[in-house]
C-alpha cells in the first residue's frame, strides 16, 4: 500500500511526489505519457527553447548596431528542433532522477480512480498500460492526489477539425519547416508567443482575436505596448472567425465586414481546458464544474482523502501555480498521514500574487491588480509608469530603446503595492519581485527603502514607486537619509 498515489506527472504531480518522498512517504506517481507533463514536453520548455533560438537569429542580424560583424546570418529549423529535443530530454531525465532520489515509484500508464479512501479503508487506483501481459494493475493508497492537467481547447469552428492545415500548439511545435504564412486564431498568451516565434523567423503572421486587445488580462495601458513591439505581426482585433476552408480563414470584423486570411498553416490558440473525463472523476463522485475540480484553499476536493492540484482545478493554468498548489496539497497530505494538525498558520493556496509572463523578443509580465481591476473593485489608486529606455542597462543592450514600460499600482488609502506590470526584455525574470512586494503587503515607503542592483532593468520598479506620490509625511513613515 502507498501513502499517496498521484495521478499525473506534470509540474504539480512530480513536485508533490518530490515533497512527499522527501518526507519519507511511500509514493506512486502515474503518468500516461512522459514525465514533466505538457509544460516540459509540449509547452513551456519547447516553446522557450525555440524562442531563444529565434532571439539568437534576430540578435545576430542586428549585431552590426553593436559593433559586431555577422555575415550571412541564417537559421536551421531542423537544428533548432534537435536542440529543443535535447533540452526536453535532459530535463525529463532530471525529473526521473528526482523520483529515484526520493524513492518515488513511477508507473507509465493511465491512472483511473476506482474508490476514494474512507476511514481506515484505502483508496484504489487502476493503472492501464498500453500493452503487455499486465494490461491493468490496481494499487491502494491512503491518500490520493489528482494532477491530471489540461489539453488545448478546440473551439467548434467549422472546418477546424480534421483539417491537416489546422494545428493546436502541440502540433505546431512538431512541424518540419517554418510556414511562409501562419494564421493564429486567438491573441492570448499561446497565440502571441507563437506569433512572435514565427514572425521572427520570417513568416507572415496574422493574429485574429475576438476581444478588442491581445492578452485580455493585461493592463490596458500595457497590452498595446506589447502589440506594437511585434512589428512584423498583423493583428485583427475585435474579429470573429466564422469558418476555415482549407488554407483560408474566414472572419467577420467588428463592423460586420467579411474578411479572410490566407495561410499555409493555422494555429488554434483558444486556450486550454482541464482534463476531467479520463481518470474516473464522475464515478468517484467528485464535485466538478466546467472549469475544473472543486477544491478549497488547501487543495482538498469534496471527498475526504482526495486532493487536486494544477490545471485540473481550473483555478490558474500556469506551471508555477501548479508547483505552489502541489506544495500546499503535500503539506496537508502530510498532516493527514502523520495524524498531526495542519501547519499553524495553515499552508494555504492564495491567488492574488501569482505572476504571469508572455515570452518573446519583447516580453510581458505582471502580478496583482491592473488599474482596471482596481477600479472595478472601487479601489482608488496611485499609479506610475516609466519607459524601459529609462533603464541604463536596457538602453545599453537593446536597439529598440522605446519599447516597453514598467507600471506600478498602489492603494491610495493604505499605500500598499497592489500591482506590478512590465513590457520589455527581462520582464519575466524580475516580475517575481513584484509578487514578493504584494505577498508581503509592502507599502510605498517600504519599497523606497529597498536596494536594487544597478544597472538593472528591475530597478525601474523602485523608480516607479518613487513616482507614485509625494513622500508620506506621517511620522511613522519618516526615513532618515532619504531624499
Amino acid at each position: 500500500m502507498y501513502d499517496t498515489i498521484i495521478i499525473g506527472g506534470g509540474p504539480g504531480g512530480y513536485l508533490a511526489a518530490e515533497r512527499l518522498g522527501q518526507a519519507g512517504k511511500k509514493v506512486l506517481l502515474i503518468e500516461e505519457q512522459c514525465l514533466g507533463g505538457t509544460c516540459l514536453n509540449a509547452g513551456c520548455i519547447p516553446t522557450k527553447t525555440l524562442l531563444n533560438s529565434a532571439k539568437h537569429y534576430v540578435h545576430a542580424k542586428e549585431a552590426g548596431k553593436f559593433g559586431v560583424a555577422a555575415e550571412k546570418v541564417s537559421f536551421d529549423w531542423a537544428a533548432m528542433q534537435r536542440w529543443k529535443a535535447e533540452v526536453v530530454e535532459k530535463l525529463r531525465g532530471g525529473v526521473a532522477f528526482q523520483m529515484k532520489r526520493f524513492g518515488v515509484d513511477v508507473a507509465e500508464g493511465r491512472g483511473e480512480l476506482l474508490a476514494a479512501p474512507a476511514g481506515d479503508k484505502p483508496g484504489k487506483v487502476r493503472v492501464s498500460f498500453p500493452s503487455g501481459e499486465d494490461a491493468c494493475r490496481e494499487h491502494e493508497g491512503r491518500t490520493i492526489l489528482i494532477c491530471a492537467g489540461s489539453v488545448p481547447a478546440l473551439p467548434p469552428i467549422p472546418g477546424g477539425r480534421d483539417n491537416p492545415l489546422v494545428l493546436d500548439s502541440t502540433g505546431l511545435l512538431a512541424i518540419e519547416g517554418v510556414p511562409k504564412r501562419l494564421a493564429v486564431i486567438g491573441g492570448g498568451v499561446i497565440g502571441v508567443e507563437f506569433a512572435g516565434l514565427f514572425s521572427s523567423l520570417g513568416a507572415e503572421v496574422t493574429v485574429i482575436e475576438m476581444m478588442d486587445e491581445i492578452v485580455p488580462f493585461m493592463d490596458k495601458e500595457q497590452a498595446p505596448l506589447l502589440r506594437r513591439a511585434m512589428k512584423n505581426v498583423k493583428f485583427k482585433l475585435g474579429c470573429r472567425v466564422e469558418k476555415i476552408e482549407g488554407a483560408t480563414v474566414h472572419y467577420s470584423a467588428g463592423n460586420g465586414k467579411q474578411e479572410q486570411a490566407e495561410a499555409d498553416l493555422t494555429l488554434l490558440a483558444a486556450g486550454r481546458r482541464p482534463v476531467l473525463d479520463t481518470w474516473g472523476a464522475e464515478a468517484a463522485g467528485l464535485d466538478l464544474t466546467s472549469k475544473g475540480v472543486t477544491v478549497d484553499d488547501r487543495m482538498r476536493t469534496s471527498i475526504s482523502g482526495i486532493w487536486a492540484a494544477g490545471d485540473v482545478t481550473g483555478r490558474s493554468l500556469l506551471a508555477h501555480s501548479a508547483y505552489r498548489m502541489a506544495e500546499v496539497a503535500a503539506a496537508d497530505i502530510l498532516a493527514r498521514l502523520d495524524g498531526a494538525a495542519a501547519l499553524s498558520p495553515p499552508n494555504r493556496m492564495r491567488y492574488d500574487a501569482i505572476p504571469w509572463a508572455v515570452y518573446g523578443l519583447t516580453e510581458a509580465a505582471g502580478v496583482g491588480l491592473t488599474e482596471q481591476e482596481a477600479a472595478a473593485k472601487g479601489i482608488a489608486v496611485f499609479k506610475a509608469s516609466l519607459p524601459m529606455r529609462a533603464s541604463g542597462r536596457f538602453a545599453a543592450e537593446n536597439t529598440f530603446a522605446g519599447q516597453g514600460a514598467v507600471k506600478v499600482i498602489a492603494c491610495a488609502n493604505t499605500r500598499r503595492i497592489l500591482g506590478v506590470h512590465a513590457v520589455g526584455v527581462y520582464a519575466s525574470e524580475f516580475i517575481w519581485g513584484g509578487a514578493a512586494l504584494i505577498e508581503q503587503e509592502l507599502g510605498i515607503e517600504d519599497v523606497k527603502q529597498l536596494i536594487f542592483p544597478h544597472p538593472t532593468v528591475c530597478e525601474l520598479i523602485r523608480d516607479a514607486v518613487w513616482e507614485l506620490s509625494p513622500p508620506d509625511v506621517r511620522p511613522a513613515a519618516k526615513t532618515e537619509g532619504r531624499p
